[in-house]
């Protein structure tokens, strides 16, 4: 081979190597695979405790993985996604028909995936006696029908109802006016809308007249492995769907409650995926699916979607 061919063929082996690479270039400049590269992805705020956990273990499950939360409002979180500014987002609702048909204009398969239950708490200052509300009164209160406590709670020496949410486009206030108010909006004279469920907590602690409204995930305690000890500073209120309320007819958001459908204010929590590439999305939202995933969720104090729950019965006795 004379040495003018060498050149010849060196030349077209370097033309056709950039042509091929130009040709195989990433779209949008991604290179994250099914378990390795960096992403992100946007989160209803007040599942962030659940979502940090999972992101701690997928992470060390797979080392070269990043995953970055961004943590917002239901409403912005899906926005992002419908904008293809990230391609997986955790919502409280599953996409809409028409949600669903604008990614499908656009070549993109959208999906709705369960992966949690979550009971959605109602929550009183510690010095605060009442115990027992109806959803009746709850959607009293949200309507604007009754202002003051002891108009619901005749014994009541508190004041006028401060309703507090953690943000006023989250999916916590979209709950309350689809699933409690029936599409009627919140009317309540005396609403907080703060910025994140732990200032739900603390604004609640420190105002007697205060119930706030947030999601359960936020207050189990993390030293009790059972999930039925809630946080000390703040008392949580037992939810009746009978008209009158009582100890005996109203529960709390344990997961067996939820389990058994007799807590009424549950919502299910979604991963929203729209990602075309089966990369990095896919395996996070994937691994939220996995018995690994589901068994954080149960330990976290959700009810898992897609775990295998075996109930048993024991009786105590007193001898």
């Amino acid at each position: 081979m004379t040495k003018r061919t060498f050149n010849i063929l060196v030349g077209l082996t370097l033309i056709l190597g950039l042509l091929w690479s130009c040709h195989n270039k990433p779209k949008n400049g991604r290179t994250d695979t099914y378990s390795s590269g960096t992403m992100s992805f946007t989160s209803d705020e007040s599942f962030s405790p659940i979502i940090e956990e999972m992101r701690e273990v997928f992470e060390h499950t797979y080392p070269q993985a990043t995953i970055k939360p961004i943590y917002t409002n239901e409403l912005d979180g899906i926005n992002s996604l419908m904008q293809t500014k990230v391609w997986l987002t955790v919502a409280a609702r599953r996409l809409r028909d028409s949600e669903v048909k604008n990614f499908a204009d656009r070549k993109l398969i959208a999906r709705s995936i369960p992966i949690a239950y979550d009971g959605l708490a109602l929550i009183v200052n510690n010095e605060n006696p009442d115990t027992c509300i109806s959803i009746k009164d709850i959607k009293r209160i949200l309507g604007g029908e009754v202002t003051k406590w002891k108009e619901v709670f005749p014994q009541s020496k508190l004041g006028t109802f401060d309703v507090v949410f953690d943000n006023a486009k989250s999916s916590t206030v979209h709950f309350c006016v689809d699933s409690i108010l029936g599409g009627k909006p919140i009317n309540s004279p005396n609403i907080e809308a703060v910025k994140k469920s732990e200032e739900v907590i603390n604004y609640v602690s420190t105002h007697k007249d205060a119930i706030g409204i947030i999601g359960s995930n936020w207050l189990n305690d993390a030293r009790d492995t059972t999930n039925v000890t809630f946080k000390k500073n703040i008392r949580v209120v037992s939810v009746s769907r009978l008209d009158e309320a009582t100890p005996m007819n109203s529960w709390k958001p344990y997961q067996y409650y939820i389990y058994n459908g007799n807590y009424p204010l549950v919502r299910t929590i979604y991963a929203l995926l729209t990602d075309p590439r089966q990369g990095l999305p896919w395996g996070f939202s994937n691994f939220l699916q996995s018995p690994i995933g589901q068994k954080i969720i149960f330990k976290a104090g959700l009810l898992p979607a897609r775990g295998n729950m075996a109930v048993r019965e024991v009786v105590v006795s007193k001898n």
